[in-house]
């Protein structure tokens, strides 16, 4: 699976800032801890500006423990 971003945990641990760079996609991105949501709903919305453009859920690998994020991006350019 291809990189398209990389991002940076925020100093007060309250979600990530980066980039998505693809092909036709080069844009400053940012995870904000979702509010009130559901409990199958995501964990992060993921914004460009004012627009939002995907979705984080926490995960923790099965074998390892590990957590990581499970991130959906709906962009047409994809």
């Amino acid at each position: 699976m291809a990189t398209i971003g990389t991002f940076t945990r925020q100093e007060n641990g309250a979600g990530f800032t980066g980039a998505v760079k693809t092909l036709t996609l080069n844009v400053k991105a940012k995870f904000v801890p979702s509010e009130g949501e559901s409990e199958r709903g995501p964990d992060f919305r993921i914004f460009a500006g004012a627009t939002e453009f995907g979705a984080a859920w926490k995960k923790t690998a099965r074998e390892t423990g590990r957590e990581y994020l499970s991130v959906k991006l709906d962009d047409p350019s994809f």
